[in-house]
């Protein structure tokens, strides 16, 4: 399995656990229906855990040689799309997190 998706893994559930805590003690709603920031995080990450999954299993196919090259090529480009949305969703986070912390207090 590729270590990406482990990482991806641990990091939808730490994001639930960071969830549960500040959106239950807050009170509040997102403006979309409800649906909070931590809720719309774990669907993103559960789509790329997907989508690197679906790609991992194409490639295996690919190298077996039972799976067309032009599937295994579109899932590979579907999986590293998935890869580089997740990237800078977390260097954004990181960056917000970042710009928190120098906050004076």
């Amino acid at each position: 399995m590729i270590d990406g998706i482990s990482a991806l893994t641990a990091s939808k559930s730490a994001l639930g656990s960071v969830g549960s805590t500040t959106a239950a003690g807050s009170g509040a709603t997102g403006a979309t229906g409800g649906a909070d920031f931590s809720a719309m995080m774990n669907q993103i990450s559960g789509d790329a855990v997907g989508t690197l999954k679906t790609a991992e299993a194409s490639a295996i196919q690919g190298i077996q040689g039972s799976g067309s090259v032009h599937g295994v090529v579109e899932s590979i480009m579907a999986a590293q799309r998935s890869l580089q949305s997740t990237l800078a969703i977390r260097d954004k986070a990181v960056a917000a997190y970042q710009e928190i912390s120098r906050m004076a207090m």
